[in-house]
């Protein structure tokens, strides 16, 4: 059984920082891409980052570029998401996903975790 596990998300005010992980588990993941979508309310959900597991090569959409950092952990089989200078934009419901390496459309991820929520205050 795939399960991605998200956490810590949270309330922080504008120009502060979170980490989110994301941990998976119930089968290899090597092939794939660890990503990042995020999606605020009435808004469809976006990409924002994804590393390619075998390779740890990182992307990014251009609005997080310099501000967010994702990393991965083997040993861990987790996922990072260092989120740097937020801004009220960045508040979203944030959910880990695996899909196709390079891809940045959410439907060639095909696992997903629950989400975890990130409020940014003004």
């Amino acid at each position: 059984q795939v399960q991605l596990v998200e956490s810590g998300g949270g309330l922080v005010q504008a120009g502060g920082s979170l980490r989110l992980s994301c941990a998976a588990s119930g089968r290899t993941f090597s092939r794939y891409a660890m990503g990042w979508f995020r999606q605020a309310p009435g808004k469809e959900r976006e990409f924002v980052a994804a590393i390619t597991w075998s390779s740890g090569i990182p992307y990014y959409t251009d609005s997080v570029k310099g501000r967010f950092t994702i990393s991965r952990d083997n040993a861990k089989n987790t996922v990072y998401l260092q989120m740097n200078s937020l801004t009220p934009e960045d508040t979203a419901v944030y959910y880990c996903a695996a899909g196709r390496p390079g891809s940045r459309r959410y439907h060639e991820y095909s696992y997903w975790g629950q989400g975890t929520q990130v409020t940014v205050s003004s």
